[in-house]
């Protein structure tokens, strides 16, 4: 089946953000925060030991900076100190995940720096300074950046779908500062579209071109929940089929 990965872990200190227990069996991919978006050192080591419990692989989301802004606005950084700032956070996780005796897995960047890696190419090298240290996989967007330089640098590529953000008519995401609920029943049908016709409805109606190898819900979707279940349904029920570049 098309794995689901969830951005999780993000709650920090008696703030409470996202519904990582009733997530966690949903997913097989954890994106856990690193404290510079969302999370803490308590949060992030109880995040690491949820996933463990339910044997979902753990991945880094680092982030910009910003924990006022939720990671979601953009910053100007020059690349080796992106670079330092993506290596810092990694290095955090990854101690959680040796305390408990499983590996990192992947590494997926968060808000604001997916979408700056995704046009960016000094972003998206910056990016590759810092993972290269770990050697993980990077999860991303077919038709950027992304999909140009990250193996271009020997790292490995993992192109994911949206079920619960919209894409415009560059097949960009359309990245907002807060989610808004999403109707479980037709985020699941916009995944089995993708996986099935490799395009996803753009909001200016047109078709757009997606590659789906993992698809990812957000955890601070109101009703995340609701929606990994339906997606996990209807992935199931494809058999595991997806669209994927030759």
């Amino acid at each position: 089946m098309v794995p689901i990965n969830c951005d999780m872990g993000e709650s920090f200190g008696l703030w409470r953000m996202g519904d990582d227990a009733g997530l966690m069996p949903l997913v097989d991919l954890a994106n856990v925060a690193c404290g510079f978006h969302a999370s803490d050192f308590e949060h992030m080591h109880a995040t690491v030991r949820l996933a463990k419990r339910h044997g979902v692989k753990v991945g880094a989301h680092p982030s910009l900076p910003d924990r006022q802004g939720f990671g979601r606005r953009a910053m100007v950084m020059r690349r080796d100190e992106l670079a330092d700032c993506i290596l810092y956070q990694v290095g955090a996780l990854t101690a959680f995940l040796r305390a408990e005796g499983i590996e990192l897995h992947h590494i997926k960047p968060h808000g604001a720096l997916y979408g700056m890696a995704a046009r960016d190419p000094e972003v998206a090298h910056a990016i590759c300074d810092a993972a290269s240290v770990f050697g993980m996989p990077i999860l991303g967007m077919a038709g950027t950046e992304h999909e140009r330089i990250y193996p271009a640098r020997g790292l490995r590529l993992v192109r994911e779908f949206y079920a619960d953000l919209d894409y415009d008519e560059a097949g960009r995401l359309v990245i907002t500062r807060e989610h808004h609920a999403v109707d479980p029943d037709e985020a699941a049908a916009r995944v089995v579209r993708a996986v099935k016709e490799g395009v996803v409805r753009s909001t200016a109606g047109t078709d757009v071109p997606v590659v789906v190898e993992t698809v990812c819900v957000h955890s601070d979707t109101p009703n995340a929940v609701a929606i990994a279940g339906a997606v996990r349904a209807a992935l199931a029920a494809l058999g595991g089929a997806a669209n994927q570049e030759s």
